[in-house]
């Protein structure tokens, strides 16, 4: 995805790790990350939404924890497929000529990602009614 190692191996942890939260040196132990990368891989998890600081009982400072449904919420943000749809958009108009080579590649992107902007929202919607439906089968 063109971010830094540490980023996936955080947000990996985070998924996993017992207790779910896990201090900066916990973090950096467990993954043998500098203080450094584990500071600046965390500020992306946090402004990217996928994860949140918690207050740790007993401890002084605070902790990380993945947002439950973060993944969930990342994923149905619409704004990613917009601005690449409107990317296709421009480029179109910038080749002018629909027969250009390269426009049908461009209309088929812009298609596309207007089509993942448009229906993702359902799906999203969907999958949160059937998680709800599967919780009330098995409580």
């Amino acid at each position: 995805m063109g971010l830094p190692p540490a980023y996936g191996k955080l947000l990996g942890w985070l998924l996993v790790c017992d207790p779910p939260w896990q201090t900066s040196a916990q973090l950096g132990n467990g993954l043998g990350l500098s203080k450094g990368s584990v500071s600046t891989g965390m500020r992306m998890l946090e402004s990217s939404g996928l994860a949140r600081r918690v207050p740790v009982p007993g401890h002084r400072g605070h902790a990380y924890e993945i947002q439950p449904d973060a993944i969930i919420r990342i994923a149905a943000e619409p704004t990613k497929f917009r601005a690449f749809r409107k990317l296709m958009e421009r480029g179109l108009d910038l080749v002018g000529d629909p027969d250009a080579p390269g426009a049908e590649r461009l209309r088929v992107m812009r298609d596309f990602y207007a089509f993942i902007e448009r229906e993702l929202p359902a799906l999203v919607t969907r999958f949160q009614a059937e998680r709800l439906r599967k919780g009330e089968a098995d409580g």
